[in-house]
């Protein structure tokens, strides 16, 4: 089972991968990264990441039905030349971590990077 560092490493070979984060959506802390930020900071692309992922994760609008957690699967956020792709991580204490994949539009591809990065959440060691 990975942790933080060999997750992201392994986001980083998905094809058009530019750069990756594990964050705290509560806090807004970047807990590990690698690659490129959008922006070029890290610890900004984590906190404004966050915002929107507390925003879906607090809202019922955007919850799934019945107690299961965490309560959005991801997000995906698309611009002229790029997606982000933030998928929330199911843990043994509060949920409120997830996955920061920013993938380049023209090489990546979305679909295999929503399948991947749900994997690798699913394998991913916190503790």
């Amino acid at each position: 089972m990975p942790g933080i560092d060999e997750c992201l490493l392994e986001a980083m070979r998905l094809p058009g991968a530019r750069g990756a984060a594990l964050v705290d959506w509560t806090s807004g802390l970047a807990l590990g990264t690698v690659g490129d930020a959008p922006g070029g900071d890290h610890e900004t692309t984590a906190a404004e990441a966050a915002e929107l992922a507390r925003m879906a994760a607090e809202h019922g609008t955007f919850a799934a039905r019945g107690d299961e957690l965490p309560p959005v699967e991801d997000l995906i956020v698309s611009n002229g030349d790029s997606y982000h792709l933030l998928r929330f991580v199911d843990t043994s204490f509060d949920s409120s971590v997830f996955l920061h994949l920013w993938l380049g539009r023209e090489e990546g591809n979305l679909a295999l990077a929503r399948i991947r990065l749900g994997e690798m959440a699913a394998r991913l060691v916190l503790g």
